[in-house]
């Protein structure tokens, strides 16, 4: 069973598992993640073996003044499927974030380093990431970063349609991730899906908990957009426009924004032998697909 099949990371493991499981996908109008009982009735009906929880609340800004829903979707309702998972021996997959720290960090963040979220974003994201610990039962915890794809509202699509009407941008050039494709996390995760049943990786003692899962590398929003120009030309006809570093205090928002948020994948590595492609070559995969989508 997978939630938020209509989100960039639900759609990408809706098409990365096709044809190897029976999978149940469901989106919002199907399974309203805010709501406890609906989330309980859900599972009890699929009766999955696994859940993998791609929902979320993820208008970071918006969230500021909307943090009961944030906190609904993003903190309750893994609780709730945390619990339904623990009642009926399946295994719950859950995608968090980069947010839940506050980027005071020099070096990439370890999966013990203390949390302190910046936004109410981060916050109910680590909610969500506390109720799962709370209740038990046998659950991987993925936090990633910057996530995008093809499709979907996210920081490549803005730049694209940005550099059509535009000679120049300004663009924050003090934040520093990973960005990450949501079909890089789709094949990792399916990747550890099935070497879990197939007994790769021991007891479940021995992997379950909580890791850290980007694309190789990082940037800074900046040195993202400029890629993206450089390397994604054809879609704008030739056009680069040029991207100007700016303050995190030039573009104020309604939610901060941690300064670092680059997270060690070298546990992820380590136990399950995992690595994510660089964020260039993924990104170059996204284009690519892009581009064959329009010319489709």
């Amino acid at each position: 069973m997978i939630t938020g099949v209509d989100g960039q990371v639900g759609r990408a493991l809706l098409e990365q598992f096709d044809g190897s499981a029976e999978v149940v996908g469901c989106n919002r109008s199907r399974l309203d993640l805010s709501d406890a009982e609906q989330i309980r009735a859900k599972v009890r009906e699929v009766a999955p073996d696994i859940i993998i929880n791609a929902g979320a609340y993820t208008a970071v800004d918006r969230a500021e003044s909307e943090e009961d829903l944030a906190m609904a979707v993003n903190g309750m309702a893994p609780g709730v499927l945390a619990e339904e998972a623990r009642r009926a021996g399946s295994l719950l997959i859950h995608f968090s974030t980069d947010y839940v720290f506050d980027g005071s960090k020099n070096g990439p963040w370890v999966e013990e380093d203390a949390t302190n979220p910046l936004s109410v974003y981060g916050a109910s994201k680590l909610s969500g990431e506390d109720e799962i610990r709370g209740v038990g039962g046998v659950s991987l915890i993925f936090r990633t970063s910057w996530v995008y794809a093809p499709k979907g509202k996210n920081f490549l699509h803005t730049m694209l349609r940005l550099g059509q009407e535009r000679d120049s941008l300004n663009v924050v050039g003090d934040q520093v991730g990973a960005p990450t494709s949501a079909a890089e996390l789709a094949r990792a995760t399916q990747k550890i899906v099935t070497g879990i049943l197939e007994d790769k990786f021991g007891a479940e003692s021995a992997w379950a908990g909580l890791y850290h899962m980007t694309c190789g590398g990082s940037v800074s929003w900046c040195g993202f957009a400029r890629a993206i120009f450089e390397r994604g030309s054809a879609l704008l006809g030739g056009r680069k426009p040029q991207v100007k570093a700016i303050a995190t205090s030039e573009y104020p928002t309604p939610a901060a924004r941690p300064r670092n948020s680059v997270l060690s994948n070298e546990k992820l590595q380590r136990r399950f032998g995992i690595q994510l492609a660089s964020w260039q070559s993924a990104l170059d995969e996204v284009l690519a697909e892009i581009e064959k989508q329009q010319r489709a």
